[in-house]
């Protein structure tokens, strides 16, 4: 049996702490009929694929059996539809599986349609996190559908009774049959066939190798876009139910505020209106939205708090010191070989806890019937909210149904089900199915945040200019691409939670590999000039990797920077800097051109990013992916900074907490480096990397002005 993946390739690295975190803050088999009122007339099959669990439990897994049932049904149309517990949150995931699945059962992709994270239906293969998809259920689904194909085919062969060996499948139909003969997946579907599909479908069978790609390695248009640009499209904040009220929850008036007292009789006065407080949690449900606000309101204005002391954001980094754990790397010989250094340099870097600011805020609908709880929500781990759910309310695992509609936006930013959970509970006090939506305030303030951190980098030089030591702290923000990517004879990384983290934190789009890139591509900056040397040429002075070697060079060739760089030299008006790293199994380099005027302002004029995954499966997407990053990545880079004091914060709405806007939005040059001779890894997460320290270091090179803080900020100059 062949393991579906090559673990060298992926670089898996340990789950981070904030993975950890994420539930809810509150305390407090499926029948052939369900099946068919869901995916109507046809047949089921059941295929038994390797665990793609098996060897290693990777963040966001679902664990469970050794074997995962990847289930395809057949309809009597020819429609294949398959199931999978992954969920699209606007990254294009629906669209690659589609691809994936087509590609298998030789079918056009028109003809799969796939039913996303719905706990009862589709069988857990995991939640979307970690760059996952691609290396993990891709194959798994590939694996499933080349088994549906050869049932297909092994069935034609019975059938006709002629050799297996001799039929192939072309747009759903056999070929290699007798003249007149047809024999297609909706012949497959029919009833007279049905007793002999009654088995697991065994998949030792090899899938299409890359130079054999029909559909995968093409640029297939998103599924589903005509339904969003027209507005169709349902979201969890459009889920309705008939009698459905809307809630809204009473939020603490600070971080760790305790209710010592309410009365909840002016909100139940209100005609319609449910109100309950049960432990920490107080919320209201309504005929109307704006009635379950003023419930909310009413009952507030009775509330009592005790708030205890909080830090704020100026105090931060110190507070993040004073609050770490104790070391754990020994550094002994990495000191002995900075003190035999020629030249060494130690420099701190900051970065600020920022939020996922996804389109739609966190929303749910939960409803009761007859003691099952169903909820629809948007979630990237359905899965974990499920086992929340029955968790908070005490029910077994088939009492409990998430479901999860195409969402709008996540980043990492939706692991947790504290919305389902509010819901659900306001519906069992209100015996009604329940909306709740948070708004942007609640997102911002109540959701998890990209952890804050501080980065203390050492290096040493000898007399030739080379780097012979090297040593990387990085306290509370994360471990993720904390290691260096470069030849050091000598070094050393370390990672050091805080005890008492001021803030919520959680997954996030690379999550700490843009800290902690842009502390060492920034540093190796500073190196260089300590140096004498070109950034550029002073990074492939000490790469022997070859991938990330092979980015570099694509990304500066594009970019022209041997020409703007000694263009440049001279400290003008525009500058030019880069950045690399890898993460996640892929590799990237990013160039940037910025423009600083006479009053101090600059601007990012262009980005030229170079990005390698293995083999291509979706251009057109993997495209959209990299741009995307590189704009998240701006405004991380630029201004989005959370500011808070006395537990409470203080820009807690778009007007006041900035991400990127069109005029942010630089000329953006991608190039795509294909390797069909390497595994498929994501591509949703490490693009974002190489932005932050590209600006950091274009700002140095135009103004001599050292950028050691994101967002990037600095007493002369300032974004335009």
């Amino acid at each position: 049996m062949k393991t579906l993946w090559n673990e060298e390739e992926l670089e898996f690295t340990e789950p981070e702490r904030y993975e950890l975190h994420e539930g809810p803050f509150y305390h407090f088999e499926v029948s052939r009929r369900e099946f068919v009122q869901v995916l109507g007339a046809g047949i089921l099959i059941s295929v038994a694929v390797p665990s793609i669990f098996a060897q290693r439990a990777p963040r966001g897994g679902g664990g469970g059996p050794a074997s995962l049932a990847q289930r395809l049904h057949i309809g009597a149309d020819g429609t294949i539809t398959v199931l999978t517990s992954k969920v699209e949150v606007g990254q294009g995931s629906r669209t690659q599986l589609t691809q994936a699945a087509a590609e298998e059962l030789h079918v056009p992709v028109e003809r799969v349609r796939f039913i996303m994270a719905d706990t009862e239906l589709c069988p857990d293969d995991g939640g979307t996190a970690g760059s996952g998809t691609t290396p993990r259920a891709v194959p798994a689904i590939r694996k499933g559908c080349a088994a549906g194909r050869q049932l297909l085919i092994d069935t034609a062969a019975k059938t006709f009774n002629v050799d297996v060996k001799t039929l192939s499948v072309r747009d759903g139909k056999v070929q290699g049959l007798g003249a007149g003969q047809q024999f297609s997946y909706a012949d497959l579907a029919g009833e007279k066939h049905s007793q002999a599909l009654q088995r697991n479908v065994d998949t030792s069978i090899s899938i299409a190798e890359v130079k054999e790609w029909r559909v995968l390695g093409t640029p297939v248009s998103h599924v589903g876009a005509k339904d969003i640009a027209t507005g169709a499209h349902r979201y969890p904040s459009d889920i309705r139910r008939p009698g459905m009220l809307y809630g809204k929850v009473l939020r603490p008036i600070s971080y760790g505020a305790k209710l010592e007292e309410i009365d909840l009789a002016p909100a139940k006065s209100i005609e319609g209106a449910t109100a309950v407080r049960d432990g920490d949690f107080v919320g209201f449900a309504a005929t109307t939205s704006f009635d379950a606000e003023r419930a909310r309101d009413e009952a507030a204005k009775t509330a009592k708090w005790k708030s205890p002391s909080h830090p704020s954001s100026d105090e931060l980094y110190s507070f993040l010191r004073t609050h770490a754990s104790a070391r754990r790397n020994a550094r002994n010989s990495v000191e002995e070989a900075l003190k035999g250094a020629s030249k060494t340099l130690r420099e701190s870097y900051h970065i600020a806890y920022i939020q996922h600011a996804p389109m739609e805020p966190r929303a749910a609908v939960a409803e009761w019937t007859d003691g099952k709880l169903t909820v629809w929500t948007g979630t990237q781990q359905p899965s974990r909210v499920k086992q929340d759910l029955a968790r908070t309310f005490q029910l077994p695992g088939d009492k409990v149904r998430v479901i999860v509609p195409d969402t709008g936006g996540g980043f990492g930013g939706k692991h947790s089900g504290e919305v389902a959970v509010e819901a659900a509970r306001l519906a069992l006090a209100a015996k009604k199915p329940v909306s709740v939506r948070w708004s942007r305030e609640d997102e911002f303030t109540w959701a998890y945040f990209r952890p804050a951190g501080v980065i203390d980098v050492a290096g040493g030089l000898d007399d030739k200019g080379m780097l012979v030591a090297w040593e990387h702290v990085n306290f509370n923000s994360g471990n993720s691409a904390i290691g260096t990517p470069y030849a050091i004879k000598d070094s050393v990384t370390d990672f050091r939670t805080c005890d008492q983290p001021p803030l919520r934190a959680g997954s996030y789009r690379a999550l700490a590999s843009t800290a902690n890139a842009f502390a060492r591509e920034s540093f190796m900056d500073e190196l260089a000039a300590a140096a004498g040397i070109d950034p550029l040429e002073f990074r492939l002075r000490h790469l022997t990797n070859e991938r990330l070697r092979n980015v570099l060079v694509a990304a500066t060739d594009r970019f022209g920077w041997k020409t703007a760089w000694k263009k440049n030299s001279s400290r003008q008006k525009i500058g030019v800097g880069l950045g690399c790293g890898t993460e996640k199994g892929s590799y990237v380099a990013t160039c940037a051109r910025i423009e600083v005027n006479g009053d101090g302002t600059f601007k990012l004029l262009h980005a030229c990013t170079a990005f390698e995954c293995g083999a291509v499966q979706n251009p057109a997407n993997l495209k959209a992916q990299v741009d995307g990053c590189i704009i998240m990545g701006i405004g991380g880079a630029l201004r989005e900074e959370m500011r808070f004091k006395d537990g409470k914060m203080l820009n807690a709405r778009f007007s006041q907490y900035q991400v990127p806007r069109f005029k942010d939005v630089p000329e953006l040059e991608t190039v795509l480096v294909n390797r069909p001779d390497l595994t498929s890894v994501g591509a949703g997460e490490t693009p974002i990397i190489g932005i932050a320290p590209a600006i950091a270091n274009a700002l140095f090179n135009a103004a001599q002005a050292r950028i050691r803080s994101l967002p990037i900020r600095n007493e002369q100059f300032r974004v335009a």
